[in-house]
Protein backbone atom coordinates (compact mmCIF):
# COMPACT_ATOMS: atom_id res chain seq x y z
CA UNK A 1 0.00 0.00 0.00
CA UNK A 2 1.35 3.42 -0.94
CA UNK A 3 1.94 5.78 1.96
CA UNK A 4 0.99 9.39 1.34
CA UNK A 5 2.39 12.35 3.18
CA UNK A 6 -0.19 14.26 5.26
CA UNK A 7 -1.15 17.64 3.88
CA UNK A 8 0.99 19.55 6.36
CA UNK A 9 3.10 22.41 5.12
CA UNK A 10 4.49 24.17 8.18
CA UNK A 11 4.43 27.95 7.81
CA UNK A 12 4.99 30.63 10.42
CA UNK A 13 1.69 32.30 9.45
CA UNK A 14 -0.13 29.18 10.64
CA UNK A 15 1.26 28.08 14.00
CA UNK A 16 -1.14 25.13 14.11
CA UNK A 17 0.44 23.59 11.03
CA UNK A 18 3.91 24.17 12.50
CA UNK A 19 2.92 22.61 15.83
CA UNK A 20 1.27 19.64 14.13
CA UNK A 21 4.31 18.97 11.94
CA UNK A 22 6.59 19.16 14.98
CA UNK A 23 4.39 16.72 16.90
CA UNK A 24 4.44 14.22 14.03
CA UNK A 25 8.24 14.39 13.82
CA UNK A 26 8.89 14.42 17.58
CA UNK A 27 6.74 11.35 18.23
CA UNK A 28 7.60 9.42 15.07
CA UNK A 29 3.97 9.33 14.02
CA UNK A 30 2.84 7.94 10.70
CA UNK A 31 4.45 9.63 7.69
CA UNK A 32 7.07 11.46 9.79
CA UNK A 33 9.87 10.30 7.48
CA UNK A 34 7.96 11.40 4.38
CA UNK A 35 7.27 14.81 5.92
CA UNK A 36 11.00 15.33 6.61
CA UNK A 37 12.03 14.21 3.14
CA UNK A 38 9.65 16.71 1.52
CA UNK A 39 10.82 19.73 3.52
CA UNK A 40 11.92 22.63 1.34
CA UNK A 41 13.90 25.63 2.55
CA UNK A 42 13.01 28.97 0.98
CA UNK A 43 14.97 31.03 3.51
CA UNK A 44 18.50 30.62 4.79
CA UNK A 45 17.42 31.15 8.39
CA UNK A 46 20.38 30.98 10.81
CA UNK A 47 20.06 28.59 13.75
CA UNK A 48 21.45 30.22 16.89
CA UNK A 49 22.45 27.84 19.66
CA UNK A 50 22.47 29.29 23.17
CA UNK A 51 24.26 27.10 25.66
CA UNK A 52 25.97 27.30 29.02
CA UNK A 53 25.76 26.12 32.64
CA UNK A 54 22.52 26.17 34.67
CA UNK A 55 21.73 29.54 36.22
CA UNK A 56 23.60 31.58 33.60
CA UNK A 57 20.37 33.25 32.49
CA UNK A 58 19.99 31.59 29.10
CA UNK A 59 16.18 31.85 29.03
CA UNK A 60 16.32 35.51 30.08
CA UNK A 61 18.87 36.16 27.36
CA UNK A 62 16.66 34.42 24.78
CA UNK A 63 13.76 36.59 25.93
CA UNK A 64 15.83 39.74 25.41
CA UNK A 65 17.11 38.55 22.01
CA UNK A 66 13.54 37.89 20.86
CA UNK A 67 12.59 41.47 21.72
CA UNK A 68 15.56 42.85 19.82
CA UNK A 69 15.01 40.71 16.74
CA UNK A 70 11.28 41.48 16.66
CA UNK A 71 12.02 45.21 16.56
CA UNK A 72 13.31 44.82 13.00
CA UNK A 73 10.27 42.88 11.79
CA UNK A 74 11.60 39.32 12.03
CA UNK A 75 9.69 36.08 12.59
CA UNK A 76 11.26 34.10 15.43
CA UNK A 77 11.07 30.43 16.39
CA UNK A 78 12.42 29.10 19.68
CA UNK A 79 13.18 25.48 20.53
CA UNK A 80 13.80 25.23 24.28
CA UNK A 81 15.34 21.94 25.37
CA UNK A 82 14.77 20.67 28.92
CA UNK A 83 16.55 17.77 30.62
CA UNK A 84 14.78 14.43 30.93
CA UNK A 85 14.92 12.78 34.35
CA UNK A 86 16.94 9.54 34.23
CA UNK A 87 14.67 8.15 36.96
CA UNK A 88 11.08 8.86 35.95
CA UNK A 89 11.82 9.90 32.32
CA UNK A 90 9.79 13.07 32.80
CA UNK A 91 10.66 16.64 31.88
CA UNK A 92 9.38 19.96 33.21
CA UNK A 93 9.35 21.80 29.85
CA UNK A 94 9.01 25.10 31.69
CA UNK A 95 11.01 27.47 29.50
CA UNK A 96 7.86 28.95 28.00
CA UNK A 97 6.94 30.28 31.44
CA UNK A 98 10.15 32.33 31.52
CA UNK A 99 9.41 33.59 27.99
CA UNK A 100 5.87 34.64 28.89
CA UNK A 101 6.17 38.19 27.45
CA UNK A 102 6.40 36.71 23.94
CA UNK A 103 4.31 33.58 24.32
CA UNK A 104 1.26 34.99 22.49
CA UNK A 105 3.12 37.22 20.06
CA UNK A 106 1.94 36.55 16.47
CA UNK A 107 5.53 36.51 15.15
CA UNK A 108 7.02 34.24 17.83
CA UNK A 109 6.67 30.46 17.99
CA UNK A 110 7.99 28.69 21.11
CA UNK A 111 8.26 24.93 21.49
CA UNK A 112 9.76 22.90 24.35
CA UNK A 113 11.51 19.58 23.86
CA UNK A 114 12.88 16.98 26.27
CA UNK A 115 16.45 15.72 25.82
CA UNK A 116 15.17 12.12 25.95
CA UNK A 117 18.33 10.87 27.60
CA UNK A 118 20.81 12.54 25.30
CA UNK A 119 23.87 13.36 27.41
CA UNK A 120 24.86 16.30 25.24
CA UNK A 121 21.60 18.13 25.79
CA UNK A 122 20.36 17.31 22.30
CA UNK A 123 18.46 14.47 20.76
CA UNK A 124 18.27 13.66 17.06
CA UNK A 125 14.69 14.89 17.32
CA UNK A 126 16.02 18.38 18.05
CA UNK A 127 17.82 18.33 14.69
CA UNK A 128 14.73 17.17 12.82
CA UNK A 129 12.44 19.65 14.59
CA UNK A 130 14.84 22.50 13.89
CA UNK A 131 14.69 21.64 10.19
CA UNK A 132 10.87 21.72 10.35
CA UNK A 133 11.13 25.26 11.79
CA UNK A 134 13.63 26.25 9.08
CA UNK A 135 11.25 25.00 6.40
CA UNK A 136 8.39 26.99 7.96
CA UNK A 137 10.03 30.25 6.86
CA UNK A 138 11.08 31.84 10.13
CA UNK A 139 13.85 34.43 9.94
CA UNK A 140 15.75 33.27 13.03
CA UNK A 141 15.64 30.05 15.02
CA UNK A 142 16.91 30.11 18.61
CA UNK A 143 17.79 26.81 20.27
CA UNK A 144 18.33 26.95 24.03
CA UNK A 145 20.06 23.83 25.32
CA UNK A 146 20.20 22.39 28.80
CA UNK A 147 23.43 23.26 30.62
CA UNK A 148 25.34 20.02 31.06
CA UNK A 149 28.95 21.08 30.68
CA UNK A 150 31.47 19.97 28.09
CA UNK A 151 29.26 17.33 26.51
CA UNK A 152 27.21 20.18 25.11
CA UNK A 153 29.61 20.28 22.17
CA UNK A 154 26.80 18.43 20.34
CA UNK A 155 25.30 21.86 19.71
CA UNK A 156 28.04 22.27 17.07
CA UNK A 157 26.14 19.75 14.97
CA UNK A 158 22.98 21.84 15.02
CA UNK A 159 23.66 25.57 15.23
CA UNK A 160 25.11 27.92 12.62
CA UNK A 161 26.04 30.33 15.43
CA UNK A 162 26.79 29.14 18.97
CA UNK A 163 26.67 31.55 21.92
CA UNK A 164 28.19 30.33 25.18
CA UNK A 165 26.54 32.06 28.15
CA UNK A 166 28.54 32.40 31.36
CA UNK A 167 28.38 34.45 34.56
CA UNK A 168 31.21 36.18 36.46
CA UNK A 169 31.18 33.38 39.06
CA UNK A 170 32.20 30.90 36.36
CA UNK A 171 35.85 31.81 36.91
CA UNK A 172 36.75 28.45 38.44
CA UNK A 173 35.43 26.68 35.35
CA UNK A 174 37.75 28.37 32.85
CA UNK A 175 39.94 25.30 32.35
CA UNK A 176 36.87 23.19 31.53
CA UNK A 177 35.71 25.88 29.14
CA UNK A 178 39.11 25.96 27.47
CA UNK A 179 39.28 22.20 26.98
CA UNK A 180 35.79 21.73 25.60
CA UNK A 181 33.24 24.37 24.81
CA UNK A 182 35.75 26.90 23.49
CA UNK A 183 36.10 24.74 20.40
CA UNK A 184 32.47 25.18 19.39
CA UNK A 185 31.59 28.69 20.60
CA UNK A 186 31.38 31.60 18.17
CA UNK A 187 31.12 34.15 20.97
CA UNK A 188 31.07 34.36 24.75
CA UNK A 189 28.23 36.11 26.57
CA UNK A 190 29.09 37.14 30.12
CA UNK A 191 25.60 37.62 31.50
CA UNK A 192 24.73 39.28 34.82
CA UNK A 193 27.78 41.45 34.20
CA UNK A 194 26.63 43.98 36.80
CA UNK A 195 27.94 41.56 39.43
CA UNK A 196 31.37 41.98 41.06
CA UNK A 197 34.47 40.79 39.16
CA UNK A 198 32.69 40.78 35.80
CA UNK A 199 35.47 42.79 34.15
CA UNK A 200 38.13 40.50 35.62
CA UNK A 201 36.33 37.45 34.27
CA UNK A 202 36.00 39.02 30.81
CA UNK A 203 39.74 39.77 30.76
CA UNK A 204 40.54 36.19 31.80
CA UNK A 205 38.35 34.87 28.99
CA UNK A 206 40.29 36.95 26.51
CA UNK A 207 43.67 35.90 27.91
CA UNK A 208 43.09 32.15 27.62
CA UNK A 209 42.12 32.40 23.95
CA UNK A 210 44.36 31.86 20.97
CA UNK A 211 45.54 35.33 19.92
CA UNK A 212 45.20 34.41 16.25
CA UNK A 213 41.54 33.45 16.64
CA UNK A 214 40.04 35.63 19.34
CA UNK A 215 36.34 35.11 19.92
CA UNK A 216 34.26 38.17 20.85
CA UNK A 217 33.21 38.53 24.47
CA UNK A 218 29.99 40.43 25.18
CA UNK A 219 28.86 41.74 28.55
CA UNK A 220 25.10 41.64 29.11
CA UNK A 221 22.52 42.10 31.80
CA UNK A 222 19.70 40.28 30.04
CA UNK A 223 17.10 41.07 32.72
CA UNK A 224 17.59 44.78 31.90
CA UNK A 225 18.24 44.28 28.15
CA UNK A 226 21.72 45.74 28.55
CA UNK A 227 24.29 44.74 25.94
CA UNK A 228 21.69 42.93 23.81
CA UNK A 229 22.07 45.23 20.78
CA UNK A 230 25.75 44.31 20.47
CA UNK A 231 24.90 40.58 20.52
CA UNK A 232 22.20 41.05 17.87
CA UNK A 233 24.61 43.01 15.66
CA UNK A 234 27.07 40.13 15.96
CA UNK A 235 24.36 37.62 15.00
CA UNK A 236 23.44 39.74 11.95
CA UNK A 237 27.04 40.05 10.78
CA UNK A 238 27.90 36.41 11.47
CA UNK A 239 24.84 35.12 9.63
CA UNK A 240 25.91 37.00 6.49
CA UNK A 241 29.24 35.15 6.33
CA UNK A 242 29.30 31.76 4.62
CA UNK A 243 30.02 29.13 7.26
CA UNK A 244 33.26 27.20 6.88
CA UNK A 245 31.77 24.44 9.05
CA UNK A 246 29.00 23.34 6.70
CA UNK A 247 30.46 19.87 6.16
CA UNK A 248 31.00 19.47 9.92
CA UNK A 249 27.46 20.60 10.68
CA UNK A 250 25.89 18.24 8.18
CA UNK A 251 28.06 15.27 9.18
CA UNK A 252 27.21 15.80 12.86
CA UNK A 253 23.51 16.02 11.99
CA UNK A 254 23.74 12.86 9.92
CA UNK A 255 25.59 11.05 12.73
CA UNK A 256 22.92 11.91 15.31
CA UNK A 257 20.07 10.88 13.00
CA UNK A 258 21.77 7.60 12.04
CA UNK A 259 22.45 6.83 15.71
CA UNK A 260 18.83 7.48 16.57
CA UNK A 261 17.58 5.17 13.84
CA UNK A 262 19.92 2.36 14.90
CA UNK A 263 18.87 2.75 18.55
CA UNK A 264 15.17 2.98 17.71
CA UNK A 265 14.45 -0.49 19.12
CA UNK A 266 15.93 0.28 22.55
CA UNK A 267 13.28 1.43 25.03
CA UNK A 268 14.91 2.81 28.21
CA UNK A 269 11.94 1.94 30.40
CA UNK A 270 11.95 -1.65 29.18
CA UNK A 271 15.73 -1.75 29.57
CA UNK A 272 15.41 -0.68 33.20
CA UNK A 273 12.75 -3.33 33.81
CA UNK A 274 14.94 -6.00 32.22
CA UNK A 275 17.88 -5.03 34.42
CA UNK A 276 15.64 -5.13 37.50
CA UNK A 277 14.72 -8.75 36.69
CA UNK A 278 18.33 -9.68 35.90
CA UNK A 279 19.57 -8.27 39.21
CA UNK A 280 17.45 -10.80 41.10
CA UNK A 281 19.67 -13.60 39.86
CA UNK A 282 23.06 -14.03 41.60
CA UNK A 283 26.25 -13.22 39.74
CA UNK A 284 24.84 -10.40 37.61
CA UNK A 285 27.36 -9.23 35.00
CA UNK A 286 26.55 -6.05 33.10
CA UNK A 287 28.51 -7.02 30.00
CA UNK A 288 26.89 -10.43 29.72
CA UNK A 289 23.51 -8.76 30.16
CA UNK A 290 24.19 -6.19 27.43
CA UNK A 291 25.45 -8.86 25.02
CA UNK A 292 22.31 -10.93 25.56
CA UNK A 293 20.00 -7.93 25.41
CA UNK A 294 21.45 -6.74 22.09
CA UNK A 295 21.37 -10.27 20.65
CA UNK A 296 17.68 -10.63 21.53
Amino acid sequence: MQVTTPNIKPHYADFRSVARALTIVENDLQNADELLKELSFTKNAPVIGITGPPGAGKSTLVNALISGLLSTGNKIAVLAIDPTSPFNFGSLLGDRIRMAPHFNHPDVFIRSLATRGSLGGLSAKAIEMTDVLRAAGFDYILVETVGVGQSEIEIAGLADITLLVLVPESGDEIQNIKSGLMEIADAFIVNKSDRPDADLFVNNLKKIQNKENQLPVFKTVASKSEGIDEVINFIHSKSQVKSSRKELLLSEKAYQIIRQKRMAGIDKKKLQQAIAKALIKPGFNLYEFVDGYVSD
